[in-house]
This record gives C-alpha cells, structure tokens and sequence, in this order.
C-alpha cells in the first residue's frame, strides 16, 4: 500500500549534489526542507532502543518557547519502555508510516498511519514496533501549564478517519481543519490539527497571531507566506514560526495540500519570564 503521508529516508545526499536548498532560519520563522532529514542531523534519546529522531523544533529563548517537535524513525523491535523524561510533560503522537504498538494506562493501541495519541500530563505510557517494517511518527512535547480548578484533560487515541474536517466559512470546502480537541475545551493549553487545502484553496490573509507554530507538511505542495518571504513547500517540510509571524498561503496542487500543526491555546501569557 503506498503510504498516506510523506516520511524521512534517511540516508545523505550524493557528493555530486549542488548546495543550494530552501533550509532556512530567520528572526520570526525557520523553514526545514525534507532533504535536511538525513543520517547526520539525527540524534537517539536515552531509553530508546533501535531509534532515531529528527529534532525539527526546540523551546528556543527569542524565537518559539512552548514545545519541541520530533520525527521519530523505530526500527522493527525498537521502542521504549520510559519515552518521557519530564514528569509534566504532555504530548501528540501522529503516525506517518508503519505500524506501532501503543500502550497507554495499561490499555494497548495498535497504530497505523493516521493514528493520533493525546498524552496527558503524568500519563504512563510505552511504544514499541512489533513488525517487520520501519516505522515514523510526529512526537510534539510541551510542559503543560495546569490551571486551577480546572482538571488536567485525559489521555486519548483516534485516527483521522475517525475525526470529520470542520470546513472554514464560504470556502466551499476548500479549506478544512481537522479538530482532534474541541476549541472551546479550555483544558487543553495546546491543539495540534490538520489543515487541508484542496487545489486552489488559499488562507487569504496574513494571520498574524500570539501562536506559536510548528507546521509539518503530510501531503502536497504550495506557496507559503512567512513573514514578508513567500516560499515554496512540499510534503515532509517543516515549518516553525515564533508568536505574531504572518503567515498565509495558496494551495499549488494538482493534489490537496495538508500539513499537521501545532499551535498553544488558552492561557495568558505570562507577565514573568
């Protein structure tokens, strides 16, 4: 079956290769090209076996300091049994290739592409690959900021089949958002959707907003506005844009256009840093 959403080979460019590229990293946004994922900008994590990462985003002081974003490779047999090293951590889990065992408060999930895991803050939880294929999921971390009177929200698996798209105002469908968290759930300090664009769809304004973003691209291409700079994107590019950075974008087809994107939510800001 070909695979839905676009994931790292690894591996390094030929010698032969010229050295321009779209990598780029300014004072309001970073943009991660698919051909930046290769064996030498990996890293393992204590407590993984037979794993990799690709860090595409790190709390970083002047730039985006709510979460960490990863692509995380798990080779047949590797996984772990203490993913999470920090006690209030949160997080989403997005699959984009093969199959993953998934147990989460003692209750074991078989995930596929398209999977989608909310952990909760405090939450026990372990990964592993039981098959005899590779397997890349999305890992987005971020310290959840708990809020008085207010319970922490719960742990929960589902599949984007599973989740209708909300299509946006007199777009006729061209542009939807796939919502896996209510909005109005103010438990939830971070939601972390996806966007689709049909051919021709457009955001036809620069959003301009207190979110901080990490934009993972599962399928298509498209002209993308950051800040004053617009750039062209492709399935498995990353982009990261600090709070306020406009951005926009046409949908290039001749597919439809989808990324996964994180954004914080529901919280003031803090006064004191």
């Amino acid at each position: 079956m070909t695979n839905p959403y676009e994931a790292p080979a690894g591996g390094l460019p030929p010698q032969t290769r010229i050295l321009t590229g779209r990598a780029k990293f300014t004072n309001s946004y970073a943009v991660i090209p698919k051909l930046v994922h290769a064996d030498i900008v990996t890293t393992r994590f204590p407590f993984w076996e037979e794993s990799r990462s690709w860090v595409l985003a790190r709390p970083l002081s002047g730039f985006a300091e709510t979460f960490s974003q990863y692509i995380m490779e798990v080779l047949p047999g590797g996984g772990s049994d203490q993913p999470e090293p920090e006690q209030g951590a949160e997080a989403v889990l997005f699959v984009l290739e093969g199959g993953l065992s998934l147990t989460l408060n003692s209750d074991v999930h078989a995930l596929v592409p398209g999977s989608y895991v909310y952990v909760a803050p405090g939450a026990a939880w372990q990964l592993r690959n039981l098959t005899d294929e590779k397997a890349n999921f999305i890992w987005i971390r971020k310290e959840y900021q708990s809020v008085s009177e207010i319970p922490a929200p719960a742990s929960f698996v589902t599949h984007e089949d599973m989740v209708a798209p909300i299509s946006m105002p007199d777009t006729d469908g061209k542009w939807s958002t796939t919502r896996f968290v209510n909005p109005d759930d103010v438990a939830h300090d971070m939601h972390v959707n996806i966007v689709n664009f049909e051919p021709g769809g457009v955001i036809p304004f620069a959003e301009t907003h207190v979110m901080e973003h990490g934009l993972y691209v599962l399928e298509g291409k498209a002209v993308y506005r950051l800040n004053t700079d617009w750039l062209e994107v492709e399935a498995g590019d990353f982009l990261w844009l600090r709070a306020f950075c406009p951005q926009a974008c046409y949908a290039g087809g001749p597919n439809r256009f989808r990324y996964l994107l994180y954004k914080d939510v529901n919280r003031h800001p803090k006064l004191k840093l």
